[in-house]
């Protein structure tokens, strides 16, 4: 072997330390560790908004389910209701005419509702957004916007 082989390696001499711990990293890694951390970033926030959209939807339908059993019961104990006014009104009057003044009184309380909803549903509609007629005045605003820029700009 030769001498050089078998000589013990020298340790690092201070310039050479110091020309290693100041090497910087070039432009292209920079921005291949910023590209990485940014991509890990954005699948981590994706994760995370599926994880929460699952709990919530989770919560949501558990939510829905009973809501609509509270719906059903509430349907059966308003029939209920009716239908014990019902026999209150028949021990004063005969039995069709209870029925007859229930139903009346339902017809022009669902008559009332219909009608309110309808003039609130007008009234919604009156104030229904136009994202078209919006954008086509944002565009006219920059565009004259740009005219006067440039013809300052050209004045100058």
């Amino acid at each position: 072997m030769s001498q050089q082989a078998q000589q013990p390696k020298q340790p690092p001499t201070a310039s050479s330390s110091s020309a290693s711990a100041t090497a910087q990293p070039t432009l292209a890694e920079l921005v291949t560790r910023i590209s990485d951390n940014v991509s890990a970033l954005v699948h981590g926030e994706i994760d995370l908004a599926k994880a929460k959209g699952k709990r919530m939807a989770t919560t949501m339908g558990v939510g829905g389910a009973l809501v609509a059993v509270a719906g059903v019961v509430a349907l059966y104990g308003v029939g209920f209701l009716l239908g014990a006014i019902v026999e209150l009104i028949a021990l004063a009057l005969p039995l069709w005419a209870a029925k007859l003044i229930v139903a009346v009184v339902l017809l022009l309380v669902a008559g009332i509702a219909a009608l309110l909803g309808a003039k609130r549903l007008q009234a919604a509609k009156a104030d229904m957004p136009d994202p078209k007629g919006a954008l086509q005045h944002d565009l006219n605003t920059v565009k004259s916007a740009a005219a006067t820029g440039f013809e300052k700009g050209s004045q100058q």
